[in-house]
């Protein structure tokens, strides 16, 4: 890794990366705002071109990640930094509200666990907790019954194991989100199938081993 800390620095770049492909490409503006040690300690760390260098694509190990403002504008990725006090958020966390250049809109809320590890806590306002350390599949669908069974099913005939499941809604017959992380990468064709099932309004695939 690029140092010189491992939570402030290398889990820094991977939520930036994390970031990047939940949005599906490189933003056009990126909003950064930092919580706790990473706004208190962040500068001194590279925090801030940490998660920039992510959001360009660099992975933790990446020699440009001190270049990653300049790097930054020559991609015409407008950043801005700025700090934030979270209630009940880990001491390592951002939220970064990434806009695509036709509008596409994802406000991701992640934390640096240490060793290069992270958690991303939430979507969009949506809980959704999980490491993206395998491939990970995020359904947000409409809270009615046999939706997730219908995604399971579909799995089952492309035969993915599901290795975890969490689901999570903030209130009845609301939009919910499912997180299933996979033993197996997904393809565009399984995808495209659950994105067609009654009931799924999205899917957000994430496979940092791709």
């Amino acid at each position: 890794m690029v140092g010189p800390s491992s939570s402030h620095t290398a889990g820094a770049v991977r939520m930036g990366f994390v970031g990047r492909k939940l949005l599906g490409f490189q933003p056009a503006r990126a909003n950064i705002a930092l919580h706790g040690s990473f706004a208190a300690t962040g500068a001194g760390h590279g925090t801030d071109k940490a998660i920039v260098a992510g959001l360009l694509g660099m992975k933790p190990d990446d020699p440009d990640i001190p270049h990653s403002f300049q790097l930054a504008k020559e991609a015409r990725l407008e950043v801005r930094i700025q700090t934030v006090d979270l209630r009940d958020a880990h001491p390592n966390t951002a939220v970064m509200t990434l806009i695509g250049e036709r509008g596409r809109t994802i406000v991701v809320n992640a934390s640096s666990l240490g060793g290069g590890r992270i958690r991303v806590n939430s979507i969009d306002g949506m809980a959704a907790s999980f490491s993206a350390d395998m491939p990970t599949l995020i359904v947000r669908n409409w809270d009615k019954p046999g939706i997730v069974s219908a995604v399971g099913g579909c799995l089952a005939h492309h035969e993915v194991n599901i290795a975890g499941m969490q689901l999570y809604r903030n209130r009845r017959d609301d939009v919910s989100v499912m997180v299933l992380e996979c033993d197996q990468p997904l393809t565009p064709e399984i995808i495209e199938d659950i994105q067609m099932l009654p009931g799924v309004v999205r899917c957000i695939y994430l496979d940092l081993g791709e």
